[in-house]
């Protein structure tokens, strides 16, 4: 189990609309290896102790001032180009299966030109944020270099560019995801991954019922 900061910062027309700040708690489940989720709203203080919690295939979003807690879907935006499935911990090799579709050179979000394998990724299971997924690995280092993400209808929702890898709990991660829009490229979302930590992750806090009493430490 760990935890980390996650902050979405919108631009339209190279202008800052809009920004959040999250807390998320992760945990791996035992027996399906997906990633359970409680996610904490820091910023602005409008969503201040606002809650999302993913368990399995469930999204419920819990606001402390309606007391109520509601279905969500992940495909449901959050802020900008990014989802709600966009936040919360997945493991791809589980929601999705994969085939190698070509090697090419392709550029990363710096333009710089890369030798990369383009592997495609089909949902294996209906409830996933994405249908189809186009992922570029880079051959020399295994990072991912970008991933365009498409509609059931097969629409191109948005591309992401993964920079700023750090070793974060023992493997090389991005720390930035830049997020542009499929249908106006003037729309971006910039993801940024801070405060890794391995962390207790209590049971009760991964429960919907316990929402109304989480306290965070």
């Amino acid at each position: 189990p760990f935890a980390l900061t996650t902050t979405l910062v919108e631009y339209r027309n190279g202008k800052q609309a809009d920004s959040n700040t999250l807390t998320v708690y992760s945990k791996a489940d035992s027996d399906s290896g997906q990633f359970r989720s409680l996610i904490r709203f820091l910023a602005p203080a409008r969503d201040a102790n606002k809650l999302m919690l993913k368990s399995g295939n469930d999204l419920w979003f819990y606001d402390p001032s309606s007391k109520a807690s509601i279905r969500l879907s992940p495909q449901q935006r959050l802020l900008g180009q990014a989802s709600n499935g966009d936040v919360v911990t997945v493991n791809l090799a589980k929601d999705y299966k994969a085939e190698l579709a070509a090697e090419e050179d392709t550029q990363d979000g710096d333009r710089k030109v890369h030798r990369a394998y383009k592997l495609v990724l089909a949902a294996s299971t209906p409830d996933v944020t994405y249908h189809r997924i186009e992922m570029w690995i880079n051959v020399a280092s295994n990072r991912p270099i970008k991933a365009r993400f498409y509609s059931e209808s097969g629409r191109h929702l948005k591309t992401a560019y993964y920079r700023r890898f750090q070793s974060e709990l023992g493997v090389e991660r991005p720390t930035e995801t830049v997020i542009i829009d499929g249908l106006n490229p003037n729309w971006v979302t910039v993801m940024r991954f801070s405060d890794y930590a391995w962390r207790d992750v209590p049971e009760t806090w991964l429960q919907r019922d316990y929402l109304p009493r989480f306290k965070p430490e």
